[in-house]
């Protein structure tokens, strides 16, 4: 199976707030997207959990 779920912590707290999924054949690199955390109460740089 080419898809993994994955885990979204944020680099500010180090809160684990959301999973979600990437294929591992396309994307080799990890991931890292700007959300919403909820115990810093703004957006803040996500990256995928090792």
């Amino acid at each position: 199976m080419a898809r993994e779920n994955i885990t979204l912590k944020c680099t500010e707290c180090g809160e684990e707030n959301y999973i979600s999924t990437r294929n591992k054949r396309t994307h080799t690199e990890k991931f890292e997207v700007n959300k919403y955390c909820s115990r810093c109460n703004k957006m803040t740089h996500h990256k995928e959990k090792k």
